[in-house]
């Protein structure tokens, strides 16, 4: 994951190249039809499905406590309807990886008290700051999320796209919302945050040692 702006924006773009395809209205249906057809507990790369389950799993709660604490200190402001729309999103989101967890018998990392704290403090700290600096954290949260998941997606691809067809598809969706995200936190004057190149730069290296770790742990 690159955490140069500059290099990151034209990623961003061809991310949004990939075709998406629908999902159910219901997520539970979403799931039940990928362990029954597709992703099976006896047909899949187990090891690699256990990683991307645990990361994205422990990445959306990460992302869930920032926006916590960034309606905490800022959920009566102007902003506070902005950030409560992409909270809601991300409750979409682990919802979904909780279920998939369950389905595919997979455990969560052992950091997850960790993330519960960092993630809040994350958000509450850059909210501090100001609107831009929630945004400015918004866009380099998201911005990581989105690459991380790119990634996720070529691994799938190759290897096998039928077999992994509908976990793709989550992961797109997701992916595709996480990129909404970034480019509201541009459009509400994330790039005016106190130091926002610094800033950026260092929430971006926090989540891939965050990714790395979960994966791992």
């Amino acid at each position: 994951m690159s955490c140069a702006g500059a290099a990151a924006a034209p990623s961003l773009w061809r991310l949004r190249l990939v075709a998406r395809r629908p999902l159910s209205a219901c997520g539970g249906r979403v799931a039940a039809r990928a362990h029954s057809s597709g992703m099976t507990l006896d047909n899949v790369n187990r090891a690699a499905l256990d990683r991307i389950i645990r990361v994205d799993h422990a990445g959306e709660y990460g992302a869930n406590r920032i926006y916590a604490g960034q309606m905490a200190v800022l959920g009566r402001t102007s902003v506070g309807p902005v950030i409560q729309k992409m909270w809601d999103q991300e409750k979409d989101h682990l919802k979904k990886f909780n279920e998939l967890m369950v389905a595919f018998r997979v455990r969560p990392t052992v950091l997850m008290p960790f993330w519960n704290v960092v993630g809040f403090a994350l958000g509450a700290g850059t909210a501090l700051l100001g609107k831009e600096g929630a945004m400015a954290c918004t866009v380099a949260v998201e911005e990581s999320i989105a690459h991380h998941y790119n990634n996720q997606i070529r691994t799938l691809m190759e290897e096998d796209p039928e077999k992994y067809q509908e976990l793709l598809q989550v992961i797109k969706k997701f992916r595709d919302e996480e990129l909404e995200h970034h480019d509201l936190g541009l459009e509400h004057d994330a790039e005016s945050a106190p130091a926002y190149v610094v800033l950026k730069s260092v929430i971006q290296a926090g989540c891939s040692a965050a990714i790395y770790l979960s994966e791992r742990l």
